[in-house]
């Protein structure tokens, strides 16, 4: 039997002390967690966090449409912006170099779906191109994360990327692209084995899916 989850679980901002749990948590596997307000302190934050001139790719997400960040990345000339580089190349001929350069970047900046107060991150993804320098093939990964996004354990993060990241993803994909979405890769990260390399800024306010 499936247990019921309640919606709110996805949706509400988790507590301090949940917050702190993660944190915590998360710190104890190798991420470096910062506790800040809101978007605007974690807009700041990634300006200092990422050095000017670094090569930085950023995932598809809507936490950094709506703080700013994606913006700031790819469009201020602060940094060697990945996204839209590769945007203007041509698919059928530069793939390989595409590739590339979305898996190795100087820094990748993104969120997750969940963040589980038992230390890990989930991802899911539809076309995996965020997935490689998350997982390692960036020299920093750097993810952005609402307080919603908090549950307890890995099995309600599976739970909230299906029933809630999930039908928000597919009718944003239609609006956008006209094609459904479809979790055709989940990346978990349990654990950071290089020190200072992936820092988590999770938030006390909502923002994203």
């Amino acid at each position: 039997m499936t247990t019921s989850i309640p919606e709110t679980l996805f949706t509400d901002a988790a507590s301090e002390q949940r917050l702190e749990r993660a944190a915590a948590a998360l710190t104890a596997h190798g991420f470096t967690v910062e506790i800040l307000d809101d978007a605007a302190a974690a807009r700041t934050r990634v300006r200092e966090l990422i050095p000017e001139g670094a090569s930085v790719f950023t995932g598809a997400s809507e936490t950094l449409r709506l703080s700013g960040i994606g913006e700031d990345i790819n469009g201020s000339g602060r940094y060697e912006a990945v996204k839209p580089r590769v945007l203007a190349m041509d698919r059928a001929t530069r793939m390989d170099e595409i590739r590339r350069l979305c898996a190795s970047p100087d820094v990748v900046v993104g969120s997750v779906h969940a963040v589980t107060e038992t230390g890990s991150l989930v991802v899911a993804s539809g076309s995996g191109s965020q997935l490689p320098g998350y997982s390692g093939g960036a020299a920093r990964a750097i993810w952005i994360a609402g307080a919603q996004k908090v549950v307890p354990d890995l099995e309600t993060a599976l739970r909230r990327v299906e029933d809630h990241c999930l039908p928000l993803e597919n009718a944003r994909a239609l609006t956008a692209y006209g094609t459904p979405s479809a979790v055709n890769r989940l990346l978990i990260l349990n654990a950071e084995y290089q020190p200072g390399r992936g820092t988590v800024l999770l938030l006390r306010e909502t923002i994203g899916f």
